[in-house]
């Protein structure tokens, strides 16, 4: 009976290493006699020898190496079967001059190099690939993509950084604004940052950002931005009172002057500021050195001596110094909010951009009111070198074309 289980044995062993033979290596042929030897028990490395061939010596060797893994072998997902360094080799073994070709594709410099291949175009993967098939190299658009991380680069976008050049005051303008707006606001006398916000196109236009919407029903809009004679654009002008974290938007349909920029301060002071600051003798106003507000526009010197005339306040303006509009307080406490709350909302009517606007709050409390403006502001307006005389005009010893104040006349 014993012999009989014997031979059955050795002949399924056998049967077993013809069927696999064809997907054995000598290592896996070696380990699997060895388990074959173990499973049959007493006697089971000399059986297996003659069912598959395998010499005596190999299965004893396969048998310690099943019952004492390497190490390694235990590390990896499974046993090697090339020594290390065998196989096929890496790209850059085969192409040294690969990785140095492609950063030379992708170094900053070629923006300035007439001759590059890719001066004038989108540097993809795939294009930066079959630039570098033409120079010779076997590269598909997958090994530019590693070799790009592998050399530290990634997909970046621009980032608004670079001011021009600086002031030399600029700092020194910094402080004296702040310490101006501290004295103001410690003494209840108003403080507002004004500017007017991007000109929009009135009409069914893609307006950036998205909103919650039923799903694949995406709000239609027009594929060009062409303006719509009938309802033009909006220049959004606003006014933000520092102390009560509060907004107005003045909204024109005309030209954005200087004009324009006094009218939507004095609306303000008529609607939000005089009856939060009934007792107020001056205002202070902090504004960008260009635009409708600009620190070199006559037409608006000669508007806020109107305003003064007719509010009594004495007009103080403090400008930031060229370039820095980004530190304008309206800019992140109030149009960056506005920004928010119509994003992905098409601003098809002046009725929908007010209700917008107005509609725009924040967890700390900021409230806004609108107004549509309907009259009309003609540019090139002059101001003459007598209305110049006639504007009671008192510059600050520190850079007075920055800081200034204008009083009423009487």
């Amino acid at each position: 009976m014993l012999y009989t289980l014997s031979v059955r044995d050795e002949r399924s062993t056998a049967k077993r290493f013809s069927l696999l033979s064809a997907f054995l290596d000598e290592r896996l042929r070696r380990l699997m006699a060895a388990a074959e030897s173990v499973t049959l028990g007493y006697g089971g490395v000399s059986r297996v020898s003659r069912a598959t061939g395998v010499s005596r010596r190999a299965i004893t060797q396969g048998v310690k190496e099943l019952r004492h893994p390497p190490a390694a072998a235990k590390r990896a997902r499974g046993p090697r079967v090339r020594r290390p360094g065998g196989g096929r080799k890496g790209i850059l073994e085969t192409d040294p001059t690969l990785a140095a070709d492609l950063e030379r594709l992708v170094e900053p410099v070629t923006r300035g190099d007439p001759e590059s291949p890719l001066r004038w175009t989108c540097k993809s993967v795939r294009r930066l690939a079959a630039e570098l098939k033409r120079q010779g190299h076997a590269a598909s658009h997958q090994t530019v993509a590693a070799r790009l991380q592998a050399l530290g680069y990634s997909l970046q976008a621009n980032r608004k950084t670079l001011e021009g050049s600086q002031h030399p005051d600029r700092n020194a303008q910094f402080g004296y604004l702040n310490q101006k707006v501290q004295q103001y606001l410690a003494s209840g006398q108003p403080v507002i940052s004004v500017d007017t916000k991007k000109k929009e196109l009135v009409g069914d236009f893609k307006n950036g950002g998205r909103e919650w919407r039923p799903q694949r029903e995406p709000e239609q809009v027009r594929v060009h931005d062409f303006e719509i004679r009938a309802l033009g654009k909006v220049a959004p002008y606003g006014i933000y009172d520092l102390a009560q974290n509060s907004g107005w938007v003045n909204v024109g349909v005309d030209h954005d002057t200087a004009t324009f920029a006094v009218e939507s301060i004095r609306r303000w002071w008529y609607s939000m500021g005089r009856a939060v600051y009934p007792q107020a003798q001056r205002l202070l106003i902090t504004a960008d050195s260009g635009g409708s507000n600009g620190a070199r526009l006559r037409l608006w010197k000669w508007e806020l001596q109107r305003l003064a005339d007719e509010t009594k306040l004495q007009l103080s303006v403090s400008h930031f110094p060229p370039g820095t509009s980004k530190w304008n307080k309206i800019e992140h406490r109030l149009f960056s909010f506005i920004s928010q709350n119509w994003r992905g909302k098409p601003l098809v009517s002046h009725e929908v951009i007010i209700n917008l606007i107005a509609a725009t709050t924040t967890s700390a409390g900021l409230r806004v009111r609108s107004q549509l403006d309907t009259n009309r502001y003609p540019a090139g307006v002059r101001v003459s070198e007598k209305q110049m005389a006639e504007i009671n005009l008192h510059r600050d010893n520190f850079h007075g074309e920055w800081n200034y104040t204008v009083l009423p006349r009487d």
